[in-house]
């Protein structure tokens, strides 16, 4: 067996690893997974650099700000992390607290981030420009979803962006659902697997395989839909009813976890768009393809 060592941060993206370890998915082609869930995007990112894990599922994002000298975290080197599928689209709602009707009356409140320029924190502001009040709210870093979701419930915060299922737990707490991301901006790449170049020539034969447990995983969630249910109930302790949402959302033909691996180009260039409006220092970005190597997707699902 090839091990692969896999970092993740809590949310819709783990469903298939999970899977695909309890069924024995990734094991028919050689490759024995290991999962671990990071508190935040510059730990995820320090810790994919010094070869702690294989591959990382993170928002394509983080990658191209790595990439282009904009990451929070100081790196010894170089960034030279590249995407090699895409999970989703994000899957990303802003969620609030009960007294907050909508987009403009968070003005003066505390909104919640991972990290003020990285991972999904552009996409919120992008949001909040529309509604006008993207320079009147406070924002703060947080860190990964799970921590953003404890903080909005217990009311510290008055507002941040979550993904499926990490949403519908915030709405089973009684939080408000103001605004789905898509709606607002457009076509997004949201989540992608993602490793260092070097590991891309290393380990290409476990990536490959990999990626071919990843797939079968999708199938047999898509098949099985009360196990996927059950699940999420196991690995993220929702309650029923949640967790059987959760699940239809996540496995949603046309909205959830993309089946295919698929890289979505519109969404990458709507990533590279707010990059480029908000990245510091300022770049022109507007080449997708330098973030990705799609060659594995294609041994993979050939």
């Amino acid at each position: 067996m090839d091990a692969i060592r896999v970092v993740a941060f809590a949310g819709a993206s783990n469903l298939p690893l999970w899977a695909g370890q309890e069924q024995g998915l990734f094991a028919r082609h050689g490759i024995e997974v290991s999962v671990e869930i990071t508190p935040n995007s510059r730990a995820m990112a320090r810790d994919l650099f010094d070869g702690r894990f294989d591959l990382a599922l993170t928002a394509v994002d983080n990658i191209v700000a790595y990439d282009e000298g904009q990451g929070e975290a100081e790196l010894p080197g170089t960034a030279d992390f590249v995407a090699l599928f895409g999970v989703d689209d994000g899957m990303l709602n802003v969620m609030a607290q009960a007294d907050v009707a909508d987009l403009p009356a968070l003005a003066g409140r505390k909104v919640a981030v991972d990290a003020m320029t990285t991972g999904f924190a552009f996409v919120l502001k992008e949001m909040l420009g529309h509604a006008g009040v993207a320079y009147r709210v406070h924002w703060v870093a947080v860190g990964g979803g799970a921590q953003r979701l404890g903080a909005l419930t217990a009311g510290e915060q008055a507002a941040t962006l979550l993904n499926t299922p990490l949403d519908l737990a915030a709405e089973a707490a009684g939080c408000r659902r103001l605004a789905r991301a898509n709606d607002v901006i457009g076509p997004y790449q949201g989540i992608v697997g993602a490793v260092r170049r070097g590991t891309v020539v290393s380990r290409r034969a476990a990536l490959v395989g990999f990626m071919r447990g990843f797939r079968d995983s999708l199938a047999w969630l898509a098949a099985e839909p009360a196990g996927a249910t059950a699940l999420l109930q196991q690995r993220m302790r929702m309650a029923p009813a949640v967790a059987s949402c959760a699940a239809a959302a996540l496995l949603d033909p046309v909205r959830g976890i993309f089946r295919d691996l698929r890289v979505d180009e519109d969404g990458m260039r709507t990533v590279l768009a707010l990059r480029s409006r908000y990245g510091v220092p300022a770049r022109h970005l507007d080449d997708p393809l330098r973030y990705l190597d799609l060659s594995l997707r294609g041994e993979a699902l050939g």
